[in-house]
């Protein structure tokens, strides 16, 4: 099977084949046109079967990646952290498009990446709800922000205006989440299952659900929790440099930012976090340590849950 590196971007995204004698380079639209030219330059190459691997840069390399596995190809998508280390592990400072498709195809060479699994088609629809309802958010905080300090009326009415429109808005794509979630009954379980965990509320469940949408088949709920970003980061070197340790924050930020209150309320009601929480008081940790482990923790107890297809239990450890 030949290896092919794709660099990609918004609006275009280069090619790296690794051939036996020299790698083969070209460039392509990322529409499905481009799409289609990628199949015919591979057919021109003599190529049948490819391990793709591409970087997860935002949404730009997902429709690629399932025209790619409905032709029958292999595709790996990687954290872009994992390509940056993987350069500078080769001292290589030239970085372009050229080079950073030629660099994922070593990548993918030389680490053999796990295969990329597709969502299902509900799956899909939720994630594109979910997505669709942060931004609302996101731009309803930038809209009363900016009526928090107007100063001129006329433009605070404009502004009172657009944020009903928001809000009428959210209100009607989270009524469209939840009747989706309960027309799906795998998701509509799932939903259940994470709900019965104190701390998380509908919301929150959701947004966990739309952006780790297969988080069962993490091996570890640590390493579940890492792609979070919610893992310590240690800084320490020999006996003279201590550094103190800090959430990694090097994953899905916005489903972190949506965990912290969940955390607040979990580290009172729900009876192992609180029980974590005093553990760590106890000990002299400060309070946004604290709430970081009961975010990780809230991610570690949906790992549970989920891969034992069965509602929380406080007592299940014993």
């Amino acid at each position: 099977m030949h290896i092919l590196g794709i660099d990609i971007a918004k609006a275009k995204f280069d090619v790296c084949l690794l051939g036996e004698i020299e790698p083969q380079r070209h460039q392509f639209a990322n529409t499905p046109a481009g799409f289609e030219q990628l199949a015919a330059w591979l057919k021109e190459q003599g190529v049948e079967q490819v391990h793709a691997c591409m970087e997860a840069t935002n949404i730009y390399y997902e429709a690629l990646a399932y025209t790619l596995v409905e032709q029958g190809q292999k595709v790996s998508v990687v954290n872009p952290l994992q390509i940056k280390a993987f350069r500078e592990s080769r001292l290589r400072r030239t970085k372009n498009d050229r080079q950073d498709a030629w660099l994922i195809a070593l990548f993918c060479q030389q680490q053999a990446p796990p295969a990329w699994r597709p969502l299902t088609p509900a799956q899909r629809t939720l994630q594109a709800l979910v997505r669709h309802w942060d931004t609302l958010e996101q731009d309803h905080r930038q809209q009363s922000n900016r009526l928090d300090s107007c100063r001129d009326e006329a433009v605070a009415a404009s502004l009172r205006r657009i944020i009903a429109l928001l809000e009428a808005e959210m209100k009607t794509v989270e009524a469209q989440i939840q009747t989706h979630i309960d027309q799906h009954p795998d998701l509509k379980n799932q939903h259940d299952l994470l709900l019965s965990i104190p701390g998380y509320g509908a919301k929150t469940v959701a947004k966990l659900m739309g952006n780790l949408p297969h988080l069962a088949e993490y091996a570890s709920a640590k390493e579940a929790a890492a792609d979070v970003g919610l893992t310590p980061l240690e800084f320490q070197s020999g006996q003279s440099i201590l550094g103190k340790p800090r959430l990694s924050k090097m994953g899905k930020a916005r489903l972190r930012k949506s965990l912290y209150f969940p955390a607040m309320v979990a580290l009172r009601y729900n009876p192992i976090i609180r029980a974590l929480g005093e553990r760590l008081e106890a000990r002299g940790k400060a309070k946004m340590v604290i709430i970081g482990a009961a975010m990780r923790k809230l991610i570690h107890l949906a790992y549970g849950v989920l891969k034992n297809n069965r509602p929380f239990d406080p007592n299940y450890a014993q």
